[in-house]
């Protein structure tokens, strides 16, 4: 009995011991090969200004313990003045959508350059600053990052310090968002991911934060909404239809914003930016409305058509968005089998006062060339980004001049009885008259 429960305990601290490794291992953050941007030197002139890129290191650790340069083998394509040694205790930057998977050559989108602080004279955004006192804690090093993980999984904008003339920045403000790539149906609400954790040892996170989402399209842009988060108040400027949860932005950081209808004109680029005092981080992330088409076809029913009748057909597919779309023709006979027509004569597109987009195809169909047989169904097919729609209607057709085999084998045989009867009663007439003229002569 006793050397069962031996084998008992060991079994048991063997397995919490595998557990406690696999733990270790799954939350262990990633080494992140980066781009280190900036500005070059004494070079001026131009609306853009030149850059340099160089290739650096991120060594991720989600506290300042064993994140020395010492037990570090810098990779020889890499400067040691470019390794750094970040600490980012809310572990956002030890995301799995960051770790390259085993044997793939692909890496995560990851840019570092120098961050330049300084005070927003934004309205919603001037109050954290209003002592007008830049604090000794802004004398430091400061860098920003963006990242973008494995299959849009996640968009990171980072903000960090370092001591000045050190390699071991802290993260001090984080924005992250899950929905890089948004598509949606229209009328539907919309929930555009923003979330966002900052440094709680820092002392600007104690003046407060502010929040604002902006629409971008084409070069063209608004503001959505725009959150004071110091003074409880939202800018007059709001969209209609467009929400935060204050409650959760407060207790959990969730910038998240809500469109409660999606219209056309929602379609493009948002950008949710989470100010500090003399900080601010930001995501973009894309929205676009997908609505498939309706489709109708005139004149339905169609009217029985005769070989040698040339049908014309009419497909109406209205709204849908984007634009993009592909009308065509097909016709599915008495046998089953399916023949594409092409796609006939179609129109531009027409846009409609919600912004979808209306557009026809006309079918000219000359039964004389195309053999349709007895009938059978025209379809209509329009393919969208937002899925494949069809729409059919019967067609027949009377008076074909072309029988099958079956219908002479028949025609023929028909005619062989009706020549065997008139064959028979002109015989019987005839016998019945000889008969007759017979008695008469005896008579």
């Amino acid at each position: 009995m006793t050397d069962l429960s031996t084998i008992y305990k060991i079994c048991l601290v063997a397995i919490t011991c595998f557990l406690h490794a696999c733990s270790s291992s799954s939350s262990s953050c990633p080494e992140l090969e980066c781009w280190f941007v900036q500005e070059k030197v004494g070079r001026g002139g131009g609306l853009t200004p030149a850059t340099t890129q160089e290739k650096s290191l991120l060594y991720i650790g989600t506290d300042t313990n064993g994140r020395g340069a010492a037990s570090r083998q810098t990779p020889s394509d890499i400067h040691p003045d470019k390794v750094y040694f970040v600490t980012d205790p809310a572990a956002t930057l030890c995301h799995r959508s960051l770790s390259r998977p085993r044997g793939s050559v692909k890496k995560p989108q990851c840019e570092i350059s120098p961050f330049l602080h300084a005070p927003s004279s934004l309205r919603w955004v001037a109050p954290l600053t209003d002592s007008g006192l830049s604090p000794v804690y802004l004398q430091a090093d400061w860098f920003s990052a963006a990242l973008q993980g494995f299959n849009k999984q996640l968009v990171i904008s980072s903000v960090m310090r370092a001591p000045t003339a050190t390699k071991e920045p802290n993260v001090i403000l984080s924005v992250t968002s899950k929905t890089v790539s948004v598509q949606a149906r229209l009328g539907k609400p919309v929930l555009l991911d923003c979330g966002f954790w900052l440094d709680p040892s820092s002392p600007l996170s104690r003046s407060g934060f502010a929040v604002e989402w902006r629409y971008q399209f084409r070069g063209k842009g608004h503001l959505v909404l725009a959150y004071d988060g110091k003074t409880d108040r939202v800018a007059d400027s709001q969209e209609e239809g467009a929400a935060l949860d204050y409650e959760a932005l407060h207790k959990k950081g969730n910038a998240s914003l809500t469109l409660q209808e999606a219209r056309v004109r929602h379609s493009g680029m948002y950008i949710c930016t989470v100010y500090l005092p003399y900080l601010l981080a930001q995501v973009s992330l894309e929205l676009e409305i997908v609505e498939p088409p309706s489709l109708s076809i005139q004149p339905s029913p169609l009217p029985l058509a005769v070989p040698g009748q040339t049908l014309i057909v009419q497909c109406d597919a209205s709204g849908f968005a984007p634009l993009s779309l592909e009308l065509s023709w097909e016709f599915k006979g008495a046998d089953g089998k399916s023949r594409p027509l092409g796609a006939g004569s179609v129109t531009g597109h027409r846009q409609a006062l919600d912004g979808t987009y209306s557009q026809s195809t006309r079918l000219e169909l000359d039964t004389s060339k195309v053999d349709l047989g007895t009938g059978g169904e025209l379809t209509c097919v329009a393919v969208h980004p937002g899925g494949t729609r069809r729409a059919s209607t019967p067609l027949s057709v009377i008076g074909f001049s072309s029988p099958s085999v079956e219908d002479s084998m028949a025609m023929v045989g028909v005619a062989l009885v009706l020549y065997g009867l008139i064959k028979l009663v002109s015989w019987t007439c005839f016998s019945s008259d000889v008969a007759e003229k017979h008695e008469k002569k005896e008579n």
